[in-house]
C-alpha cells in the first residue's frame, strides 16, 4: 500500500469537497501517451490505486511503463466499532487522496493503443468515481 513515510502532522481534518472545484494542476498528459483522468469530486484510497496499478501490470506486462500521478497522503481515522462517545478521535485507518475533476490519475506509454484502451476501461471499474480515457 501506499503510505507517506512521515507526515508533518498525524491526524487531519476532513476538510470540504466542493463540486465547482475543478483542478488546476496535473490536468494533462506529462509522460506517457494514453491516460484517465476523473469527472467527479472524489476521495481514492491507497486500496484502490494498488489494485488500479495491479490491473495495469497484467495488461501491460513488460512492454510499457505506467506513472502513477497520485499519491495518498491525506490520513483518515476511524474509532473501533461499539466504542463509546468521548475519548478523542480515532487512530489513523488508512490514506487516501482528494481527486478533483480533470486530474490525470494514471499514465500509460510503450503500449498498443487496444491495449491501453482495455486496460484503462478496466481500471475505470475499480475507480470510486466516473473517469474519461484521454490520448495525446
Amino acid at each position: 500500500m501506499l503510505t507517506p513515510k512521515r507526515t508533518k502532522y498525524r491526524k487531519a481534518q476532513k476538510g470540504r469537497r466542493l463540486n465547482r472545484d475543478f483542478e488546476s494542476r496535473g490536468v494533462s498528459l506529462e509522460y506517457g501517451n494514453f491516460g484517465i483522468c476523473s469527472l467527479d469530486n472524489k476521495r481514492i484510497t491507497s486500496r484502490q490505486i494498488e489494485s488500479a496499478r495491479r490491473i495495469l501490470l497484467r495488461f501491460i506486462r513488460k512492454g510499457g511503463k505506467i506513472w502513477i500521478r497520485v499519491f495518498p497522503d491525506k490520513p483518515v481515522t476511524k474509532r473501533p466499532p461499539e466504542k463509546r462517545q468521548g475519548g478523542g478521535k480515532g487512530d489513523v485507518d488508512h490514506y487516501v487522496f482528494q481527486v478533483k475533476p480533470g486530474r490525470v490519475i494514471f499514465e500509460l506509454g510503450g503500449v498498443a493503443e487496444a491495449d491501453a484502451l482495455v486496460a484503462l476501461k478496466q481500471i475505470g471499474y475499480k475507480l470510486p468515481f466516473k473517469t474519461k480515457i484521454i490520448k495525446r
